[in-house]
């Protein structure tokens, strides 16, 4: 019932951003090109309409089938065809009109102000209205193709140097990369992850922290992503937490889903740990790790949590991951005097809307704390971009990042 009330509102959601979008369209160009027929212009708002709904109703027949045969392990049909003339043309296109539309109702709000101070100049204000609102479309029609693909070829190397006043002389300069959310699929395929995975090593960590979500879904990318994950140099190990989609490679299944990724990488040597915490020597000092599980599966309770944390501070570190940056987690590590609090999940906002003074993403929603450094006291919480991709095949203003932590006294 949940799914069908989603699958209904965003329906309604994507009808009303169709309308709006190709009426703004509309107008504009039967302003600016007045000699347009309307012929030409009724070929064209097919072809918008073709593209913005196609997928969606394929999606829809899909699942409809999938409900009627009563099989909830429908396997959806993949390849370049699919991709090339359904998926990408229907993200890009929407991308296009969500991003237009956030910035067409600053020009409304502009052009019913001055509208309202004076009357005299509405015509002139139509004019420049309609001539800003087709310069947007055309201005983002190239940039975010360009921008998607940006994003998908390109990772960041994000330094950040911790400081604290108190660090042994052994841990000064030590070098902790962390990740998340690598999600090994059809669209980060070996070149992305082969990528990613060299630029690790580039770093020379002396250890390395994952947030989990090794792959997006469907078992046959737990080895593939197990084997890179593998490939990884690190002085002092590999440890990761467990992720929301390290329970999804059998969505009928999540047990066996999350047994099957933990084994994988325990062959290559990587430690998934369900909280519960470890540390790690190094020389005469001590690094404390706490992993938390919590996840859209397996939600931590306050008596598992209690049981979790650690409450001393005989460590010369103490490091809290979790895969999703919740504000009770955070509360928690800054209660307990951890100095660090790592999360992945956000992709940074996947996908990011340019809007003034703050950019706008779906992600924030969920958490305020989408991505980069933030400080809580002496706690410092960062929030990692991620490699992967969900829901959407695309990042729009989400560059995938590798983040490099360097101790400091």
């Amino acid at each position: 019932m949940r799914m069908l009330f989603l699958t209904i509102l965003f329906l309604l959601l994507l009808t009303g951003i169709e309308f709006y979008f190709i009426k703004k369209f509309n107008s504009s160009l039967k302003f600016v090109f007045k000699k347009l027929s309307k012929k030409k212009l009724k070929i064209f708002n097919r072809f918008l309409l073709l593209v913005f709904n196609i997928y969606p109703f394929y999606l829809v027949v899909l699942f409809s089938y999938s409900a009627i045969i009563g099989n909830n392990r429908l396997v959806f049909p993949e390849g370049l065809l699919i991709d090339v003339f359904l998926i990408f043309p229907f993200w890009i296109l929407l991308l296009i009109a969500v991003q237009s539309i956030l910035l067409f109702v600053l020009v409304d709000v502009l052009h019913i102000i001055l509208k309202f101070l004076n009357r005299n100049i509405n015509e002139q204000i139509n004019k420049y209205s309609f001539f800003i609102t087709l310069t947007i479309i055309v201005f983002f029609s190239v940039y975010i193709p360009i921008r998607i693909l940006y994003d998908y070829n390109t990772i960041e190397v994000s330094n950040y140097n911790y400081t604290k006043k108190d660090l042994p002389k052994n841990l000064e300069g030590f070098k902790i990369v962390f990740i998340s959310d690598m999600q090994a699929d059809r669209y980060t395929n070996e070149k992305r992850l082969s990528k990613f995975i060299s630029l690790i090593n580039k770093q020379n960590p002396d250890l390395v922290l994952i947030g989990g979500d090794f792959i997006t879904t469907t078992p046959k990318y737990i080895n593939e992503a197990a084997g890179f994950a593998g490939q990884i140099k690190s002085k002092h190990g590999i440890y990761s937490c467990v992720g929301d989609h390290d329970n999804w490679a059998y969505r009928w299944d999540t047990k066996r889903s999350l047994r099957e990724v933990e084994t994988a990488l325990k062959k290559k040597n990587i430690k998934m740990i369900d909280n519960a915490g470890i540390t790690i020597p190094v020389d005469s000092s001590n690094i404390r790790i706490t992993f938390v599980t919590n996840t859209y599966v397996q939600k931590i309770s306050q008596t598992t949590l209690d049981g979790v944390v650690d409450k001393s501070n005989r460590y010369d570190l103490k490091i809290f991951l979790t895969h999703q940056p919740r504000q009770f987690l955070i509360d928690e590590a800054k209660k307990y005097n951890y100095d660090l609090y790592l999360a992945g999940h956000t992709h940074g906002g996947q996908i990011t809307f340019l809007f003034p003074f703050k950019n706008l993403s779906p992600t924030m929603l969920e958490t305020k704390y989408v991505r980069g450094v933030f400080h809580f006291g002496k706690l410092t919480a960062i929030v990692t971009r991620g490699l992967g991709m969900s829901i959407a095949p695309v990042r729009y203003n989400s560059t995938p990042e590798i983040m490099v932590i360097t101790l400091l006294k």
